[in-house]
């Protein structure tokens, strides 16, 4: 009888060392798929940097064409000095 929990105890640690060996053959093929992606990954962004840095660049918008498109015009500071303008303000009965 003694030998029967023994002999379980080596089945049931026969198992888990089976179970590890397939644990680990899993994780080893993950990490190798996932470097393998990462390595191709890599090659595509080198490749495409490399062919940004070939590309010639376009032209800069120049102020006449943003003009020319229709770009927002900032409102010009009015002409004139600040005491005019306080005056302005003071005879329209302004009190600040």
């Amino acid at each position: 009888m003694a030998d029967e929990p023994n002999k379980v105890r080596a089945e049931i640690r026969a198992r888990q060392a089976e179970d590890g060996k397939k644990a680990m053959a899993e994780y080893e093929a993950n990490a190798s798929a996932t470097r393998a992606k990462t390595e191709k990954l890599r090659a595509l962004r080198l490749a495409k940097e490399a062919a940004d840095l070939a590309a010639p660049k376009p032209p800069a918008k120049t102020k006449a064409k943003a003009k020319a498109t229709g770009a927002k015009k900032k409102k010009a500071a009015p002409d004139g000095k600040l005491s005019d303008w306080l005056e302005n303000q003071s005879d329209s009965g302004r009190n600040t």
